[in-house]
Order: structure tokens, then sequence, then C-alpha cells
């Protein structure tokens, strides 16, 4: 797997627009298998602690990404040792902390306000590029803020609020952290190994909370309805997802990757409605035509 780390290209040539167009469909596919996640965590709120939850998914996800990534890993070690600090922030952001919290969200916050919430990631994500020096096109600052108006109203249109909702507005904001810190990645650090690498510190990093969580909350029994959705979000939301959404990162940088992002709440209000019967009603399909729009708008900018 080669890896790009490129900015944006300024003109429109026929391989910018190929990369342009892998990116988008790689931020895409990540953002609907993420949505998955969503659902999941909500589903497993009373039978599998939320530590538990983030730690089995990473040590799942560690054993799927090691026969493609341990071997690069253990081959670039000096250049992991070079960029440790570095490699230890993406971890902490995008491992260790991130889903911690979505999971810990999950007890209060049903998966459709989760997915509106994380929606609002990609302004983030906007405004750390621009901080960065990166410059954004109308169109994407239009689609931008067509989307965000969807999530605005989506939420403002009978979405409750619950205590989860703030430990989903820190997640957010560690994702959209961890995605703007991608586009610094070291050239030299390959992005199987990276992905590799940042999933044992990440692992690594929760061992404590992992400790305590079974010292104060005892284990959960493994059945098939515990196992399986863990097994999903180790392989696909975690391998599969994060190597689609870094590799999106390098090839059109957060802020265009952001805007595909606001998917996310469509996905996941169509997903909780057909898995867990949530409602979806006509302010919500309204709010999602927006979103959609929004997207495409900003996708092509």
């Amino acid at each position: 797997m080669t890896d790009v780390l490129e900015r944006t290209p300024t003109r429109t040539t026929p391989r910018a627009a190929q990369t342009a167009a892998l990116g988008v469909a790689l931020a895409a596919l990540a953002t609907v298998v993420w949505s998955g996640s969503f659902v999941t965590s909500r589903a497993l709120h009373d039978s599998v602690p939320p530590v538990q939850q983030a730690f089995w998914r990473w040590i799942v996800a560690l054993v799927a990404v090691a026969p493609f990534g341990a071997r690069q890993a253990w081959r670039q070690r000096a250049a992991i040792r070079r960029h440790l600090g570095f490699v230890v922030l993406a971890s902490l952001l995008g491992v260790t902390v991130y889903n911690t919290l979505v999971n810990q969200a999950g007890l209060t916050t049903p998966a459709a306000t989760m997915g509106m919430i994380m929606a609002a990631s990609p302004v983030l994500m906007a405004v750390f590029e621009r901080a960065s020096g990166v410059r954004l096109g109308r169109r994407r600052v239009v689609g931008l803020f067509v989307a965000c108006a969807g999530v605005l109203l989506l939420m403002g249109g009978g979405a409750g609020f619950a205590a989860g909702d703030l430990w989903m507005i820190g997640a957010a904001c560690c994702f959209a952290a961890y995605s703007a810190l991608l586009r610094r990645r070291p050239a030299e650090l390959g992005g199987v190994a990276f992905l590799f690498t940042t999933f044992l510190v990440g692992a690594g990093l929760l061992l404590p909370a992992q400790g305590v969580s079974l010292a104060v909350q005892g284990g959960f029994t493994p059945t098939t309805a515990t196992v399986l959705p863990l097994v999903y979000v180790g392989v696909a939301s975690s391998a599969i997802a994060f190597f689609a959404w870094n590799k999106a990162i390098a090839l059109v940088g957060a802020a265009r990757a952001g805007v595909v992002y606001y998917l996310q709440p469509v996905c996941v209000a169509l997903l909780s409605w057909a898995v867990l019967g949530e409602t979806v009603g006509p302010v919500q399909v309204l709010c999602m035509a927006l979103i959609l729009g929004g997207v495409m708008l900003g996708a092509a900018g």
C-alpha cells in the first residue's frame, strides 16, 4: 500500500481529479462504516462498560492489522522512535480518548443524536486546516455551512439534551484534532505501520483505565450479542475505516474529507431507525437533504 502525503493540488488535472475522487470515496467509506459503530456503542451500553468496549475494540483492531503492519512497523522502528511524540499524541486523540468518550456517551445519548453531534467535527477540522495555512475554496466553505445548517436544524428539531451529549462534544473535538494532526504525519511513517503503531500505543494507554473498570465494574459475559459487535468495531470501524480515513486525509486534506463526514448523521439516523427502532420524522428527512446537498457541494469545491 503506497502512502501519499501531499497538499491538495491547486490546479485541476486528470491525475488531480482522480486523486480527489479517490480521497472523497475513501472518506465516504470510513464515514459509512463508522456510522455503524455509534449504533453498536448504543446497543452495548447496558452489557459492556465503555472503557472495556474501547479496549477490546482496539485489541481486535490490533490483531486484524498485525499481519500487514507489524513487520512494516518493525522495519520503520527508527522513524517511529524519532517521531514518538507525534505517534503518542495521535494515539491518545484518535484511539485512547475519542472512542472511549463515544462509548461513554452511548450510555445516555441516542445513536442518532450521537451522529448529529459528531457532525460538528468537520467545522473544527476546517478551522484547524485554515489555521495551518491551507486555503479553503469558496464552494467548500459554502458546502460546509449548508451541511452545518442541516445538522443544527436537525438538533433543534426535537433532539433533547442528555448528559452524554457533553461526552460526544469532547469526542468531536478529539476526532477533529486527530484528523488535522494527520496532515502533519511524517512522510517516512508508512500508512499501515503508522496505523498498527497507533493501535498498539492507544491500547497500551487504555490499560490503566481497563484495570480500573474491571476492578470496579467487573467484566462482561462473552456472548454472540457482545462479541460480534466488538469484532465489527474492531475490524470494520477500526482497521478498515481508520486506514481509509487516514489515506483520505493524505489525499485531499482534513477540510474536504470533513465535508464528506457530514454524511455520518444521515447514516447513523437510518441505521438507528433500522436496527434500534429510533424514530426518523419529516424534519430529520429535510435536514438530511440539506446535509447531503452540502456534502456534494463541498466535496467538489
